[in-house]
């Protein structure tokens, strides 16, 4: 039997070293629901930090699970299938946060399926679960130059922290990514997509 749980799943790196940097904007966006719904995470298998809660708004509720893969970025497909099975969750009904090197800092967008945009959370998460049909939030993070050594770049750029603009705008952009997650939960993804898409 298919679950009534929705999963959300905030990706990330685990350990002090990670914390606060570009990669684990999906990690800081699910810290803002758990907050936001009184979600306290405990181990899954050793494989994520899993919590259940219950979104009430306008007039609805519906159960979530809220997780945070320790898997690190590149095995984080272990993590959300190992969740999704165990709890017979559907495809349709999880929600994956991320970075988004292509979008720039405060910009979000929603989608489901397509590329994973050279993103290896969502590659694995793709491999893993054989789909690519969940939701997406995208976190814009802004990117690094593309210049001759374009990938020692890349990784230096999502591994480091955000300057003392973003820094301070941070808090109001973590709250409209878990408003666009919760959008998705409650009243589709056509709506998430209207309402943050084009921002």
């Amino acid at each position: 039997m298919v679950s009534e749980f929705w999963l959300i799943v905030g990706l990330g790196n685990p350990g002090r070293t990670y914390d606060g940097t570009r990669h684990n904007m999906g990690f800081m966006t699910a810290d803002e629901l758990a907050r936001r719904w009184a979600v306290s995470f405990s181990d899954h298998k050793g494989l994520a930090e899993v919590g259940r809660g219950i979104m009430r708004l306008n007039g609805g509720s519906v159960k979530f699970l809220l997780a945070k893969p320790l898997t690190f970025m590149n095995d984080s497909g272990d993590a959300v299938s190992s969740i999704a099975t165990y709890y017979s969750i559907a495809v349709n009904r999880i929600v994956v946060i991320h970075d988004d090197m292509d979008l720039d800092f405060g910009r979000i967008k929603v989608k489901a399926g397509g590329s994973s945009g050279g993103h290896n959370g969502i590659k694995s998460i793709d491999r893993s679960l054989g789909s690519n049909a969940y939701a997406r939030v995208r976190m814009g993070v802004g990117h690094a130059d593309r210049g001759s050594h374009a990938r020692d770049n890349v990784v230096g750029w999502v591994l480091g922290g955000f300057d003392a603009d973003q820094r301070k705008r941070l808090p109001d952009y973590l709250a409209d990514g878990a408003d666009a997650a919760e959008t998705i939960v409650m009243d589709g993804l056509a709506q998430a997509q209207e309402k943050f898409n084009g921002r």
